[in-house]
């Protein structure tokens, strides 16, 4: 049986499929016109197969450091807790786009991380070959996300590093059909995920989702 904090990454990166497409679907996009013509479905399911390697590494290292503390004081497991529900709310706003809940963490990231990692870019270029576009992927997958850096929280609740990896590979699966709809060409999916309403709908999801969670954090930290 599927673990439900598996199931609920896939779900949070199926709904957050939208910020996705916002986020990366230029790149994959360009990764289509700059690759073979011939296999487009194969250089773009590579690309992504990299984009989830790094978002698993990321976790396994986030769920790696956080277990290790968290066998040393409950109270950081509860507060982990909690903080995932608190980002679940974050990102259920940032997906309605009623405030830039989560821009603060994603330019964070890019002052810490991202203006170095991106220089990598140029070892890869052009992209000729399968390899190439898994690499391109990884790399990419470090690209600052609220959603991701969201998905990394609940990561963080995980015993071992390996479930960390686990739980950001379901993430990655949720992700998979819009972005594997970008690298076709296909625009249905853009134009549904992102329609006002749409968003309405899928943020408020998270929201109840991250409301439940904080009730089930508090009571525990109450007991």
């Amino acid at each position: 049986m599927i673990d439900p904090l598996f199931f609920s990454a896939f779900i949070m990166g199926l709904i957050g499929s939208g910020h996705c497409i916002a986020m990366c679907g230029g790149i994959a996009s360009s990764l289509q016109l700059a690759t073979d013509k011939n296999r487009p479905l194969q250089y773009s399911i590579a690309y992504n197969i990299g984009r989830a390697a790094s978002y698993m590494l990321a976790g396994a290292l986030v769920a790696g450091i956080s277990s290790h503390v968290a066998t040393q004081s409950h109270w950081f497991t509860l507060t982990l807790a909690f903080l995932s529900g608190l980002f679940m709310i974050l990102v259920g706003l940032y997906i309605m786009r009623l405030g830039a809940s989560l821009q603060w963490l994603e330019s964070l990231g890019k002052t810490l991380l991202w203006q170095h990692l991106v220089k990598l870019n140029r070892f890869i270029m052009p992209i000729n070959s399968l390899p190439k576009a898994m690499a391109y992927g990884a790399l990419w997958g470090w690209l600052p996300c609220g959603l991701v850096y969201s998905a990394l929280t609940w990561a963080m609740t995980s015993n071992t590093a390996l479930d960390g990896a686990l739980v950001m590979l379901f993430f990655a699966l949720g992700t998979f059909p819009a972005m594997l709809s970008i690298g076709m060409g296909a625009q249905v999916l853009h134009k549904v995920l992102n329609h006002p309403w749409a968003r309405i709908a899928l943020g408020s999801v998270l929201i109840w989702y991250g409301i439940y969670l904080l009730i089930i954090a508090t009571d525990k930290l109450l007991h």
